[in-house]
């Protein structure tokens, strides 16, 4: 048996966007309470790591990524009263936490910022401080360091006239970027998390974390300087210390890494190089951005999507690494509605993504409601968004010379917010998530959409993901197994590889062959004779054929 592939790949993940999960008191707002209160639900989904966003004490410019205090929480969520009784009911349920650490930048609330702009130079060596020209002044602050952009929209520098220096802000103004070249602040961050391993937390997940080192100089060219900062110079470095300074070493960790590469992939998660456990990368959700652009729409490419998967897949077994396995989160609209046809196969678009990345090598990840097959948001003004980054750009996309009503319909199907819309618990007119006004709407095909239907229908969408988490335990092939994909597929809109694990157990399958057709159409299926249906999404089904977005798995034993 493949330990290390045993014990990450075994386990399934379940995020939570605190705010949008379940409301204990009625503000419209979720919170750890009403995490607590639905532990039972996810004990019987089967899942095994609960990742909780952000909730933390911040001024929620970006909805918790903006931290103030790593070590307090955010009244609007609760007490640390309520998150250790969280910890105490989960761990009695054999569910781990994992905390979302935003370490690239905090709030500029933050102590040590409001102290580095009070002229305290030692905080000051916290951030990314740049002194202006000498004769720069707050009506002409001249030329930032870099041409860099903003990943919200802007250039991502910030000019402090009483300083008379820049501050670096890759996100959000408020978003102030860290000094990781300091190892004090290097210090800091292994003390947070080693705070939070008191209080009975074992797993962590690490926001944009590939973004931590820059480069000497501040570099510019004709691009918007991401690839300066991604996977910079002394990344590897970093992460080794703050694992070892925050005592991690071999936990279940993963790390978000913006705009990486396959080779710093390997390096993040080889256990060799002890630095994370796993790592998200977004290159697969990228496949519907015309010209690379997020902004820009166009139909997703399956034959891109293939290749990322079959290079991804491929490439991370072959160099010891190891994949998280997604479609979405709290940064993503909702898959089905963008990889799949809602209106027409809602239950197949619902099913057929899963099938898909929960039989590869990884450890995968179930974004809250993606369970239940909830949809992209059903907006209809720009009004009702909350997200900043969907409101620069709707100004941003007119400026770019689209109409409102173009703008519109872009950022309804890239908004963060799309994604963000409150779990359905049931048929109610608030979807059972609050008592109260709900901060953002709540989609109208709730009533239909919601676990208490879902979870009376063993035919359902929750069922079929408890069935995908069932077996993923119960078969080492899926766990452990080693991964192919099936070539000569490139004219089709059909991606399918094989799982293989030669050792496997008596009575355990060898072999798996997962086939999925992303598309609305029939298309011939792969020859699969002496086999068994392990699982599938269609209760009749042909073996010489495919229907629209039809998933299954056949295996030999």
């Amino acid at each position: 048996m493949n330990t290390r592939a045993h014990e990450l790949g075994s386990k399934v993940v379940y995020q939570v966007y605190v705010r949008s999960f379940c409301d204990s008191d009625g503000d419209g707002i979720g919170d750890l309470r009403g995490i607590t209160s639905k532990l039972d639900y996810l004990r019987q989904l089967g899942i095994d790591v609960l990742w909780i966003t952000p909730f933390f004490v911040s001024p929620q410019n970006d909805n918790g990524y903006d931290v103030a205090d790593y070590r307090a929480i955010e009244p609007l969520f609760g007490t640390m009263t309520d998150f250790e009784e969280l910890a105490h009911e989960a761990r009695a349920r054999g569910i781990e936490l994992m905390l979302d650490m935003v370490f690239n930048h905090t709030s500029t609330q933050h102590e040590w910022f409001q102290r580095a702009l009070a002229g305290d130079k030692h905080y000051q060596a916290y951030y990314k401080f740049v002194d202006a020209a000498p004769d720069a002044t707050a009506d002409n602050p001249g030329e930032p360091p870099t041409n860099w952009e903003s990943k919200f929209g802007g250039n991502a520098w910030e000019y402090v006239p009483s300083l008379n220096k820049w501050y670096l802000h890759l996100f959000h103004v408020t978003q102030a970027d860290l000094d990781w070249d300091n190892p004090e602040v290097r210090e800091q961050m292994a003390d947070i998390l080693r705070f939070w391993q008191g209080k009975g937390v074992s797993c962590f997940r690490f926001d944009v974390v590939n973004l931590i080192s820059k480069p000497d100089g501040w570099p510019s060219d004709e691009t918007d300087g991401k690839h300066f900062y991604s996977d910079g110079p002394h990344i590897h470095e970093y992460l080794q210390d703050m694992v070892h300074l925050g005592g991690i070493d071999g936990h279940f960790t993963v790390g978000e890494m913006s705009a990486t590469s396959l080779e710093s992939c390997v390096r993040y998660t080889n256990p060799a190089n002890h630095e994370l456990a796993m790592v998200f990368n977004f290159h697969h959700l990228k496949v519907d951005y015309l010209g690379g652009d997020k902004w820009e729409l166009m139909e997703p490419d399956i034959c891109e999507l293939r290749r990322l998967f079959r290079t991804w897949q491929e490439g991370m077994a072959a160099g010891g690494g190891w994949n998280s396995l997604f479609w979405s989160n709290h940064d993503q609209p909702r898959p089905n509605s963008r990889f799949g046809d809602t209106e027409r196969f809602w239950y197949e678009s619902s099913t057929l993504l899963p099938t898909a990345t929960h039989l590869m090598r990884g450890t995968p990840y179930i974004f809250q409601g993606e369970e239940l097959g909830q949809t992209i948001s059903d907006f209809t003004s720009i009004d009702q968004y909350r997200d900043v980054e969907t409101h620069n750009y709707y100004r941003i996309i007119q400026e770019r010379g689209h109409s409102a009503q173009e703008a519109f319909e872009i950022v309804h199907a890239r908004s963060r917010d799309d994604g963000r819309t409150p779990m359905a618990w049931d048929d109610s007119p608030t979807a059972g998530f609050t008592a109260g006004t709900p901060w953002i709407g709540i989609n109208a095909n709730h009533v239909r959409i919601n676990a208490a239907t879902e979870m009376a229908d063993p035919r359902s969408v929750w069922a079929y993901y408890q069935q995908l988490i069932a077996l993923r335990k119960a078969e080492p092939v899926v766990s452990e197994g080693d991964v192919r994909f099936v070539e000569g597929l490139e004219s089709t809109p059909v991606i399918a590889y094989w799982r293989e694990l030669d050792d496997a157990p008596a009575g355990k399958a060898r072999r798996m062959l997962v086939q999925c057709n992303f598309s609305g159409q029939e298309v011939p299926a792969l020859k699969a004779e002496g086999g068994e249906l392990l699982v599938g999404n269609r209760e009749a089904w042909d073996a010489a054929t495919l229907a629209p977005y039809e998933a299954r798995a056949i295996c030999w034993r």
